[in-house]
């Protein structure tokens, strides 16, 4: 019942250790990007091997920028949306449509875009982060039960671990 992970760039070297998994991917980011926020349209391609997952393809998209920052081109939102639409576009590709709870879901790009490719969002789930900043007195609720942005596939909520609680 051995898992590991083996990178793509890395062909035949085995990461059992998942933390060390992660420093690749943030180091090969640097390599592919440098330090100044870039992005890539060349994908890290990790596969895992386990008994306990299953076989499926994974893209993990950047979010949306509007306003450059570091050595990011002037038309970084553009070139992100259009990296994104190459992926969501895919008729078998299931789209997680990632909108923060503690912004107004009217004006999420992530909802938008996936509206765009997805009408009826018969591929979309939608996924609410950040439950917890959300500001008091306000109710995710409807949105999770799938009552106001439906998606055949629905919604899920998420809370990350904070940094105390990673202690």
């Amino acid at each position: 019942k051995e898992e590991w992970g083996e990178f793509l760039h890395q062909r035949g070297k085995k990461y059992p250790d998942f933390d060390d998994i992660r420093r690749e991917i943030e180091a090969e980011t640097d390599r592919m990007t440098g330090t100044g926020k870039r992005v890539s349209e060349s994908p890290i391609r990790l596969s895992i091997y386990s008994p306990n997952v299953l076989n499926l393809t994974l893209v993990d998209l950047p979010g949306i920028a509007r306003n450059p920052v570091g050595d990011q081109p002037k038309d970084i939102e553009a070139q992100i949306k259009r990296m994104v639409l190459q992926f969501i576009t895919k008729p078998n590709s299931i789209i997680l449509a990632v909108t923060a709870a503690n912004t107004d879901l009217a004006t999420s790009d992530a909802i938008q875009m996936a509206r765009q490719v997805d009408p009826n969002g018969e591929r979309t789930i939608g996924v609410m982060t950040k439950l917890d900043l959300m500001d008091q007195g306000t109710d995710a609720s409807p949105i999770l039960r799938n009552e106001v942005h439906r998606f055949r596939l629905g919604w899920t909520g998420v809370v990350n671990r904070s940094q105390a609680d990673i202690k």
